[in-house]
């Protein structure tokens, strides 16, 4: 008698981004899968440079069980994350690096807890006290540490869990799914953003992980990653009833009060301005800060660049002109007529402008609705 085909189907989702040299081996390594499932090994490519996509379709000629979803115009591991498990037919799906941090051996032992336990996410977790680090310098499992500590503080129905921020977990479609669909993209730690989503509804267990050092490339870990684990944690604590990019825009907004008071105290003190021309100086030189920073990091996934950049900046100036005035005028009215404090005035004056600054520029300049 010949032994009967792996009756569940397991779907690794892969993301990709530059990782050529990474693809082969990883392939290799969870190929004996499929002595036990019936598998599929998903790679969500975002359109790499280094030749990465090319390499997935020639291991999918090879092996049936590739299959690659090739990105162009849309990028970003949450997105791609999404993406994947969206589009993935397996019965459980783990979701994993593909930068060799993450043991291939650990995806059976995952699914087999998931089994196992009858429980909807399983977690490898890098701070589970049977887990070993040896990928993080120890500046990065400093970050990571504190920051677990502010996600557990912000997810109080998962003060269980030991990693918030693990790029590496197993799920039941059927429970997750109406979770998965919602998750901002914008966002870079999907499971943090699941786990705020779900709010205590999935049945979560964990699974140490032997992290290891990454095996070819660089690492993505930038400031915009840093910045998007700020405000996803923000959003959460304002119980999400603020769009989750009117966060970002307040908190650049933050970086404009500073440049807009700096700009201000120094016409007036060092140029001699009257107050009206120090404050126009101040917001127009405040509005050029915020429009670029939010290119940068609120609305990256629109980011403008060389000429349309520019372009974008006068655009941005223009939309957000009668903030401006509404700025100016609120905030002189006020210095006249209520309080000659100028912060007090001055503040007036940025809570009337913030408003119509994110609502029109998110329409007109970025695109977004």
């Amino acid at each position: 008698m010949t032994a009967s085909a792996p009756t569940l189907r397991l779907t690794v989702v892969l993301p990709t981004f530059n990782e050529c040299a990474n693809v082969e081996p990883i392939v290799t390594a969870l190929l004996p899968l499929r002595d036990s499932f019936d598998l599929e090994l998903l790679f969500v490519d975002d359109d790499s440079s280094d030749g990465t996509s090319e390499k997935v379709r020639l291991l999918a000629h090879r092996y049936g069980c590739v299959r690659l979803i090739r990105r162009v115009g849309r990028f970003g591991l949450s997105s791609a994350i999404k993406e994947g498990i969206l589009d993935a037919t397996g019965d459980v799906v783990v979701v994993m690096d593909s930068d060799g941090q993450h043991e291939p051996q650990a995806v059976a032992r995952t699914v087999s807890t998931l089994l196992e336990t009858g429980v909807d996410l399983v977690i490898g977790s890098r701070f589970h006290p049977e887990a070993r680090i040896l990928g993080l310098s120890q500046q990065r499992e400093r970050n990571s540490t504190w920051a677990n500590a502010v996600a557990r503080f912000s997810l109080p129905r998962y003060r269980h869990l030991t990693d918030y921020m693990s790029g590496f977990f197993a799920l039941r479609p059927e429970r997750c799914l109406p979770y998965v669909r919602r998750v901002d993209v914008n966002g870079f730690k999907f499971l943090y953003e699941l786990l705020a989503l779900s709010h205590g509804h999935l049945a979560v267990a964990e699974v140490p992980l032997s992290f290891q050092p990454r095996s070819a490339g660089e690492s993505k870990l930038n400031l915009a990653v840093i910045w998007d684990l700020g405000v996803s944690i923000l959003h959460t604590l304002l119980l999400r009833m603020v769009p989750r990019r009117a966060v970002s825009f307040a908190l650049v907004g933050g970086t404009g009060i500073g440049i807009h008071l700096m700009v201000f105290a120094l016409a007036e003190g060092l140029l001699g301005l009257a107050f009206e021309q120090a404050q126009v100086l101040a917001v127009v030189s405040a509005g050029c800060s915020n429009y670029l920073i939010n290119n940068v990091l609120t609305f990256r996934s629109q980011q403008l660049s060389g000429l349309p950049l520019l372009l974008g900046l006068i655009r941005f100036l223009l939309v957000t002109s009668l903030g401006m005035v509404a700025n100016v005028g609120v905030s002189s009215a006020f210095y006249r007529q209520v309080t000659p404090q100028p912060l007090l005035a001055l503040f007036a004056g940025i809570a009337v402008d913030f408003v119509w600054k994110y609502a029109a520029s998110s329409r007109f300049v970025w695109n977004t609705p």
